[in-house]
C-alpha cells in the first residue's frame, strides 16, 4: 500500500498512449473464456436442468467448464477500473469523471434495452435482467464520483467494500422479509414485478447486485496507479508479490471457513471433491473469497506475460481491445445460432416462446448437446467473430476522432 500512496523513485516515461499489451491479452483471454459459459447456457443438455457446481450431480469436466469462467466477470470489472486510471493519464479529473458517469449510464441503458432482449429474444420484455453490463455501468457511475475524492480515500473505500461486504451475510441469513429494493439492488439477487396488476407480465431481475462489483472496480482503478508507477523487472516483482498475497488471503480465509463466503466448504467423500467444495465460491454477489480466487491469478498473469508477443497473443489481444463490442455481439450470435438449431430440429414457434424467468426463448431444457459438442460450438463461434472484431479494432484505431466510439 505504501508504494501506491507515495511517489515511487522509479517512474515511467511520459507518453501519450497508455495501452498495455498484457492488459489486452488478459482481457481478451477472459472474453474468450466467457463465451464458453454462455455457449454452455444455450447448447449444453443440462444447462437449465442441473447446476454444474452441484457436487452431488456434476462431473469434474462440467464443474471446471463452469468454474473456469468465474475468472471472467471479476477480471473484466477489475480491468475496467484500471482502464479508467489509464484514461485519467490523458484527461483531467473532471473530464474523466464526467465520461465515466455518462458511459456508466449508457451501459445501464444497454443492459436493460439491448442485453435483456438479446438474452431472451422476447420483444415484450417480460424479464429485464440487471447482469454484467449493469454492474459495470453503475460501478462506473460511482467510480466517476469516487475519483473526485483524494486517492487514499478512494482506495480505502474500495478495500472496505471488498473486505467488509460479507459482513452483510450475517444480517441476511436471518431475514424473514425483503430488506427493500435498494438493499437488494446493492447486495441480494432478487425479483421485482414491474406491473403490480399483472406481476407475471414484467419482472426486474437483479442478478448482479452492485456493491461488491463497485468495490472491485475501485480497487482496479487504484491498481492502475500501481501498474503505471513501475516498469520492467520492478513492476513484475511487485505484481507477482501482489498476486501471491491475494491468493494467500483466499487460501487462509477460506480454510478458516468463518468469513468471506456465504457458504462454507464441506468435507466430501474424496479429497478431490473436497477440493472442489473448497474452490466453489459465491458469485451472486461476488464474495471476498470469489474475488481473491480470481483476481490473484489474474495479477500474476499480468506479471508473467508483460512482453509476450507472438501470433497467438496477437490474436487474443484483438478480442481484448474491443470487449464491449465483442460482448454484445457474441451473446447475440450464440442465441441466434441456438434459435436456428431449435427450428432445424422441427420445433414450432409456439414451443419456443414461454414465460419462464431466466429461460431464453427458443431453448428447451434437456434438448441440448453433450459437453464435447458444446465445446465445438464455442470454438466455432469465437473463431467466427474474430474477423468482425479485427475489423472493428482497426476501425476504432483509424477513427479516433469519432467521440462515440469511446462508448462502444
Amino acid at each position: 500500500m505504501e508504494a501506491i500512496l507515495t511517489p515511487p523513485k522509479q517512474t515511467m516515461p511520459a507518453k501519450t498512449s497508455y495501452r498495455f499489451g498484457s492488459i489486452d491479452l488478459l482481457r481478451g483471454l477472459v472474453m474468450i473464456i466467457m463465451a464458453l459459459d454462455h455457449t454452455r447456457d444455450f447448447f449444453h443438455e443440462t444447462a437449465f436442468t442441473q447446476d454444474p457446481l452441484n457436487l452431488e450431480t456434476t462431473t469434474p469436466a462440467l464443474f471446471f467448464t463452469r468454474w473456469i469462467t468465474h475468472f471472467c466477470a471479476p477480471v473484466f470489472v477489475f480491468l475496467a477500473g484500471s482502464s479508467a486510471w489509464f484514461q485519467g493519464l490523458r484527461k483531467t479529473k473532471k473530464d474523466l469523471s464526467l465520461f465515466l458517469i455518462k458511459r456508466g449510464i449508457w451501459l445501464i441503458i444497454v443492459e436493460a434495452a439491448i442485453m435483456s432482449l438479446i438474452f431472451t429474444f422476447d420483444i415484450e420484455y417480460k424479464a429485464i435482467t440487471l447482469a454484467t453490463i449493469w454492474a459495470i455501468g453503475i460501478s462506473m457511475v460511482i467510480l466517476g464520483l469516487a475519483i473526485l475524492l483524494p486517492f487514499p480515500l478512494t482506495l480505502a473505500i474500495g478495500i472496505l467494500i471488498v473486505f467488509g461486504h460479507n459482513a452483510l451475510d450475517f444480517y441476511e441469513k436471518n431475514l424473514q422479509t425483503s430488506p427493500g429494493f435498494f438493499y437488494d439492488l446493492m447486495h441480494r439477487v432478487s425479483f421485482y414485478p414491474l406491473d403490480n396488476a399483472n406481476p407475471q407480465d414484467h419482472t426486474l431481475v437483479i442478478l448482479y447486485p452492485f456493491l461488491s462489483w463497485t468495490g472491485l472496480m475501485l480497487l482496479g482503478y487504484c491498481f492502475g496507479k500501481l501498474f503505471t508507477s513501475y516498469d520492467g523487472t520492478q513492476r513484475k516483482k511487485i505484481l507477482l508479490w501482489t498476486g501471491f498475497v491475494v491468493i494467500a488471503i483466499f487460501i487462509i480465509v477460506r480454510a478458516l471457513n468463518i468469513y468471506g463466503n456465504p457458504e462454507k466448504w464441506e468435507e466430501q467423500d474424496s479429497f478431490f471433491y473436497t477440493f472442489l467444495s473448497f474452490i466453489d465460491t459465491h458469485k451472486y454477489p461476488p464474495s471476498l473469497l470469489y474475488m481473491c480466487m480470481t483476481i490473484g491469478p489474474g495479477i500474476i498473469f499480468l506479471a508473467m506475460v508483460n512482453n509476450t508477443d507472438n501470433r497467438l497473443s496477437r490474436l487474443i489481444k484483438v478480442y481484448g481491445r474491443v470487449p464491449f463490442f465483442y460482448y454484445v455481439l457474441h451473446f447475440f450470435v450464440i442465441h441466434l445460432v441456438s434459435t436456428i438449431i431449435f427450428f432445424l430440429k422441427g420445433n414450432s414457434l409456439a414451443a419456443g416462446i414461454h414465460n419462464e424467468l431466466l429461460l431464453p426463448n427458443f431453448v428447451i431444457p434437456g434438448e441440448g448437446f453433450s459437453l464435447g459438442v458444446t465445446y465445438l460450438f464455442w470454438i466455432g463461434i469465437v473463431a467466427a467473430l474474430y474477423p468482425v472484431c479485427k475489423w472493428y479494432d482497426r476501425y476504432k484505431s483509424n477513427h479516433r476522432e469519432k467521440w462515440w466510439l469511446s462508448y462502444l
